[in-house]
């Protein structure tokens, strides 16, 4: 079957790590379904297994990806879930030490078929598309679990979107604005500042401005860049809950003077469960919000898309149909 997976890892160069061709069927495992994919959606954790990051040399050639919507074996439209937990493992899989992503352990998404354990298939609403349900389970699924399970936000509240662009950021905008939250965001770039704005931000501010005034909670994906703006834009109590460090996890100080005094909440937030990827899209359909997709490939073409994503020129999803 065709798939898009990496090779090799190069750290200095990933896009010569992947290759897009004739893969082995997959394999079930008892408990296990097999998926027909009808699209998938890449993610900046691609770009780092083809760096090498996460992905041991033993198990390349490794088929990337960990979004997508398709088929299962009755004929049902489902979303794949990709947190993959030990078997044994009970409540919240996030915190399983065993757990993995598909494309880690496991092969991925990014091909014409792929098997998952039966409980990771959740039911894909009528009102999305596979190609608007494929975005769903890492960016959309990490963002509704920063804003409704680890930040204590409410509707009234302000929250802070930094780095407003990314597949995480774009959904946070949105979801937080159909939830009633005030949504302030930031960026680099005047292009995706208005875009910010026609997703839902009520206002936007070039990366590290200082606000009108502080407020309740930041979504950080951003890291050392923006870290010390994030700090200093929380009201006393507040929260900044993190879920990546794209622009590098070391910054010039961790300014634990700051957070003490000011009682600020630092929260780690990993994915989501299956329970909330199934809520995140009981959540869309209620709210008649969909994602946003920056562009569509055909997998054949999966080079294009991952080039467009190293070079970062990108607002939303980018999506490949089968």
């Amino acid at each position: 079957m065709l798939a898009a997976y990496a090779a090799r890892a190069r750290a200095e160069d990933p896009l010569s790590a992947l290759e897009v061709g004739d893969r082995p069927e997959p394999v079930e495992q008892d408990g296990w379904v097999t998926v027909e994919v009808k699209a998938s959606a890449l993610n900046h954790h691609d770009l780092w297994s083809l760096k090498g990051v996460g992905l041991a040399e033993n198990h390349l050639p490794m088929i990337l990806g960990c979004d997508a919507a398709g088929i299962d074996p009755d004929g049902n439209e489902v979303v794949v879930h990709a947190v993959i937990s030990d078997p044994s493992w009970q409540g919240d899989e996030t915190l399983d030490p065993k757990r993995s992503l598909l494309s880690e352990r496991y092969q991925g998404t990014l091909a014409e078929r792929v098997s998952v354990p039966a409980r990771n298939v959740v039911p894909k609403p009528a009102g999305l598309s596979f190609e608007q349900a494929a975005c769903l389970p890492t960016a959309w699924l990490t963002a509704y679990r920063m804003l409704f399970t680890q930040s204590n936000l409410k509707p009234g509240d302000t929250v802070l979107v930094q780095g407003a662009g990314g597949g995480v950021a774009s959904s946070l905008i949105t979801l937080a604005r159909a939830a009633g939250i005030r949504v302030w965001a930031t960026s680099r770039d005047e292009g995706k500042r208005a875009k910010a704005l026609e997703i839902g931000a009520h206002h936007v501010f070039e990366s590290g401005a200082r606000l009108p005034e502080r407020v309740d909670a930041v979504m950080e994906t951003v890291g050392e860049a923006t870290w010390s703006h994030s700090l200093k834009a929380l009201k006393p109590g507040g929260t900044v809950v993190i879920s990546g460090a794209t622009s590098g996890q070391a910054p010039k100080s961790a300014e634990l003077n700051r957070i003490f005094f000011l009682q600020l909440r630092v929260q780690g937030s990993t994915m989501g469960t299956r329970t909330e990827l199934a809520e995140l899209v009981q959540f869309m359909a209620n709210a008649g919000i969909s994602p946003h997709i920056d562009s569509t490939f055909a997998l054949a073409d999966a080079r294009q898309g991952f080039a467009k994503l190293h070079e970062g020129d990108v607002f939303g999803k980018i999506v490949f149909t089968a």
